[in-house]
C-alpha cells in the first residue's frame, strides 16, 4: 500500500538527492592541449567597474523566495521549504541533477579549474620544475586536454591487451588475463577503469582486528546493476537491449564486424547474467557479520582452483600473501565453476569488452562519443560536459591532495576550520548526553556506546600532513599512460599496507569534496573543507541554520557509528558484539520501523519504491543526525532569547536549513538507477521521512495528530 505521504503530497515527487552524474567525455577531438589550456587559463577579463560599484549584499542563509507557502508545512515539508526553488530552477543539459551538493561542488570546482589551468600555463611556459606537484598537475591536465593526440592514437593504448586476449587458448590463459590491470581512470564515461576480473581482491582492514591490514575478496564482474540482469519488467528489458547495442557498437570500434560484435554482445550479456545470478543483492551485503569469512590463502586457493589466486595477487603487485576475508564464499566457488564451464571464446569476448569499456574515456573521439551516448541513456544528460571541466576533475582525482593543498590556500580559512571543529565537539557532547538519557538502553550498553563515541577520530577540513606524490611518474604525452601511471602508483601504495597497521592519519576524501563520512574500522568521522561552506556552514548565519545543516550532517556521520552496520563495531574498530541481547532486540525493532517506512515511499512514479533495506543505514543516520543536531541547538540557545528571523523561530529555521540542503532536481533516468544501487534515499524522503518521526518537528510547526507530517505514535521510529 502506498504511503499517505505520497497520496496526499502537495506536488508530484520527482525530486531527489543530488546525484553526481557520470563524467561525460567530449565525443570528438576538439583542440590541442596547448590551445585549449592557454585560452581557458589566460583569457583577459573584461574591464571591471568594481572600483565604483558597491559590494553585493551577502545572500541570506534562508530565502523566503525558495518556499512554496501554498503547501502547508505540516502536509509536505519538502515542498513547503523548497517549492519556490524547485519551480524556478532547471537541470543544466550536461548534468543528471541539480541541487545543493552539486551546486557547491561546481563552485569548488571553479577554484580547482583555475589551479590546474594556472599550473598548465606554467608547464607550457617552462616556469615550473619538472617533477614538482605543480608540474605534475599541469602536465596531467595538458595530456587530458590533448584530444588531437588521443585521436591520432585511436585504440593503440589498449591494443597490447587486446592482442594478449586474442592469443588465449585455455581456461588458465583466461585466469591469467584476469590479472590484467586497467588504466586506473577513464572508464565507460565515468572513471574507474580498474581491472577485467569478475571479482576483486585487495588490501583492507581486518574487520575483527582493526590493527591489521589483510586481503578482502569481493564479488564483481557486472556492468549493469544486478537487478537489470535479473528483472523482467519493462525497464530492465529495455536496459538490457540498450546494453547489447552499446557493447556491440563499442566492439566494432576495435575492428569487430557488425555480425560478430552482436553475437559477442549476446554472449557477454549471457555471461554477465550468470554472474548476476550468483551475486548477492547490495541490501544483502549490509550485515558485516554475514560478510566475514576469514581464511588462509591456502584455504582460499582450494576453493578456487581455476582462478590461481596467488598468481593474480602477484600480478597486482602483492608482496605478502596474507590471510583473506572472503566476503561472499558462495560467489567465489560459483565463479570458479563458471570460469571452467564457459567456453574460452566467450570469456575472450567478455575480456575484450571490459578492456574496451574500461578505457573508452581515454581513447579517440569515436570511443568517447559512444561512452557519452551510453551516459545519456543511463543518466539522461543532454550534452557532454566541457572538456576543460572534465580534465580538471580528472586531474583533481589523480593528484587530489596536491590540488587540494592549493585549493585550501585559495579558498579556505583557519578560522572556518576552528569553528567547524568546535561544532563537531558540540555535536559529540550532545550525542553523549542523549545516549546517557536513553530510556530503552541498559546501563551496560550505554557505557560501551559512550566509550565508542569518545574514541571517535575527528578529522576536519584537511590533513595535517599532505600526501607525497614524488614517486608518481607523470610525463608529457599520452593521457592513457598518465592514467595508468596514477593507477600503478595508487596500487603500489595500497599493496604496501598489507600486513601492517592501518594509517589513521590518511584522508579518504580530498579537501574540495562536498561530502562527509564515517569509517567503522577506524571509528572515524571526516568532514572535508569542501562541505564547510554555505549552505552547509555559513559564518554569517544564525546557530539554528548552521545546526540544521552542518550540525545535522555531523550528527548523521556520528550516527553511522551506531546504525544497523556501524553499531556492530566497537570503540577501536573491531567487529564485536558489545550490546546486551535485550538492547540489541529493541534496536532492531526501531530500525525495522525505519525500513518499513521507507519501503512505502516512491519516486518518479507510483511503481518505483525506495528500498528500505538498502537505504537503512543512511535513513537511520538522518534520523539520528537530526535528533542530535536539534539537541545541540537547544544547548547552544540555552539562556538566549529565541528571536524570530524573517518570521521563523530558531526551531523552524533548523528544519528549513535541513530541507534546503536536500533540495534537488534529478532526471528520471538517474533517479531510477539510484533506486537500484544508491544506499541513500531520494532527497524528498530524506526530508519528509525522518521529520515525520520527530515530535520536535511537530512542536516547531504546530502540526497536529493526523497531519501528513506527523507519524502516528505507535508507528514512530525513535533511536537516539
Amino acid at each position: 500500500m502506498l504511503s499517505r505521504f505520497i497520496r496526499r503530497a502537495c506536488a508530484p515527487s520527482l525530486i531527489s538527492l543530488v546525484v553526481i552524474a557520470p563524467v561525460a567525455f567530449a565525443p570528438f577531438a576538439i583542440a590541442s592541449a596547448q590551445t585549449a589550456a592557454k585560452s581557458s587559463a589566460t583569457a583577459k577579463p573584461a574591464a571591471s567597474k568594481a572600483a565604483t560599484a558597491q559590494p553585493a549584499p551577502a545572500a541570506k542563509p534562508l530565502n523566503r523566495a525558495n518556499l512554496d507557502t501554498t503547501c502547508a508545512a505540516c502536509k509536505d515539508f519538502y515542498q513547503y521549504a523548497n517549492g519556490g526553488w524547485l519551480k524556478k530552477n532547471k537541470i543544466p543539459d550536461d548534468k543528471a541533477s541539480l541541487g545543493s551538493f552539486g551546486m557547491l561542488g561546481d563552485k569548488n570546482q571553479e577554484v580547482v579549474q583555475k589551479i590546474v589551468a594556472d599550473d598548465a600555463n606554467r608547464v607550457r611556459d617552462f616556469e615550473t620544475k619538472p617533477g614538482t606537484n605543480e608540474w605534475k598537475i599541469g602536465t596531467y591536465y595538458l595530456s587530458c586536454m590533448d584530444t588531437v593526440a588521443m585521436q591520432a592514437a585511436g585504440f593503440k593504448p589498449i591494443k597490447p591487451t587486446l592482442d594478449a586476449i586474442a592469443a588465449a587458448k585455455t581456461t588458465d590463459d583466461i585466469a591469467k588475463l584476469f590479472g590484467t590491470k586497467g588504466t586506473g581512470g577513464g572508464g565507460r564515461g565515468g572513471g574507474g577503469g580498474g581491472g577485467v576480473a569478475p571479482f576483486g581482491i585487495g588490501p583492507s582492514t581486518d574487520p575483527k582486528n582493526s590493527q591489521l591490514v589483510i586481503l578482502s575478496a569481493n564479488q564483481g564482474g557486472l556492468t549493469l546493476s544486478r537487478d537489470d540482469y535479473l528483472n523482467d519488467n519493462e525497464r530492465a528489458v529495455k536496459r538490457r537491449a540498450d546494453y547489447l547495442e552499446h557493447v556491440a557498437k563499442s566492439l566494432m570500434l576495435v575492428g569487430e564486424s557488425d555480425a560478430n560484435s552482436k553475437t559477442e554482445a549476446t554472449n557477454i550479456l549471457a555471461l554477465e547474467t550468470a554472474i548476476a545470478k550468483i551475486s548477492l543483492a547490495p541490501a544483502d551485503m549490509r550485515d558485516p557479520q554475514a560478510m566475514y569469512h576469514k581464511m588462509t590463502m591456502a584455504e582460499f586457493e582450494k576453493m578456487t582452483p581455476h582462478l590461481n589466486v596467488a598468481r593474480y595477487l602477484q600480478q597486482q603487485g602483492a608482496k605478502t600473501m596474507a590471510d583473506v576475508n572472503v566476503r561472499v564464499p558462495k560467489f567465489f566457488t560459483s565463479i570458479d565453476s563458471i570460469v571452467a564451464a564457459v567456453p574460452v571464446d566467450n570469456w575472450k569476448a567478455y575480456l575484450r569488452w571490459h578492456t574496451v569499456g574500461g578505457a573508452m574515456g581515454s581513447l579517440s573521439g569515436p570511443f568517447r562519443a559512444e561512452a557519452f551516448r551510453w551516459q545519456q541513456i543511463t543518466s539522461g544528460v543532454k550534452v557532454a560536459e566541457p572538456r576543460t571541466k572534465l580534465c580538471a576533475s580528472s586531474t583533481s582525482n589523480a593528484l587530489g591532495e596536491a590540488v587540494g593543498e592549493e585549493w585550501v590556500k585559495r579558498n579556505f580559512s583557519p578560522e572556518t576550520k576552528a569553528r567547524a571543529t568546535k561544532m563537531v565537539d558540540n555535536l559529540v557532547s550532545a550525542l553523549r548526553d542523549r545516549i546517557n538519557a536513553l530510556d530503552w538502553m541498559s546501563a551496560a550498553t550505554k557505557v560501551q556506546a559512550v566509550t565508542k563515541l569518545n574514541a571517535f577520530l575527528r578529522k576536519v577540513a584537511y590533513p595535517d600532513k599532505w600526501r607525497d606524490y614524488s614517486a608518481m611518474q607523470i610525463k608529457t604525452g599520452s593521457y592513457y599512460e598518465n592514467e595508468k601511471a596514477v593507477g600503478e602508483w595508487n596500487s603500489t601504495r595500497s599493496w604496501a599496507r598489507v600486513g601492517k597497521v592501518p594509517d589513521r592519519t590518511e584522508w579518504s576524501m580530498t579537501p574540495p569534496t562536498v561530502n562527509a563520512s564515517y569509517s567503522s574500522s577506524l571509528n572515524q568521522i571526516q568532514f572535508p573543507a569542501g562541505i564547510l561552506q554555505p549552505p552547509f556552514f555559513d559564518p554569517n548565519a544564525d546557530d539554528a541554520v548552521n545546526y540544521g545543516a552542518l550540525g545535522a550532517v555531523i550528527g548523521h556521520e556520528m550516527s553511522h557509528g551506531f546504525d544497523d552496520s556501524g553499531r556492530q563495531f566497537d570503540a577501536i574498530g573491531n567487529l564485536r558484539d558489545w550490546w546486551t541481547p535485550d538492547d540489541a532486540a529493541k534496536y532492531k525493532v526501531a530500525a525495522q520501523r525505519v525500513v518499513d517506512q521507507f519501503n512505502g515511499f516512491t519516486i518518479v512514479d507510483d511503481k518505483s519504491f525506495v528500498n528500505g533495506r538498502l537505504t537503512q543505514g543512511e535513513n537511520i543516520a538522518d534520523l539520528g543526525g537530526l535528533t542530535v543536531g536539534y539537541a545541540a541547538l537547544q544547548k547552544a540557545l540555552a539562556g538566549k532569547p529565541h528571536t524570530k528571523i524573517d518570521g521563523f523561530t530558531p526551531e523552524q529555521r533548523f528544519f528549513l536549513a535541513w530541507a534546503q540542503i536536500w533540495r534537488g532536481l534529478s532526471r528520471p533516468e538517474a533517479e531510477l538507477q539510484n533506486l537500484k544501487t544508491n544506499p541513500h534515499a531520494p532527497g524528498k524522503w530524506r526530508v519528509d521521512g525522518p521529520l515525520a518521526n520527530m515530535p520536535e518537528f511537530k512542536a516547531a510547526w504546530g502540526c497536529k495528530d493526523g497531519d501528513d507530517m506527523v507519524r502516528a505514535a505507535n508507528l514512530r521510529a525513535r533511536i537516539w
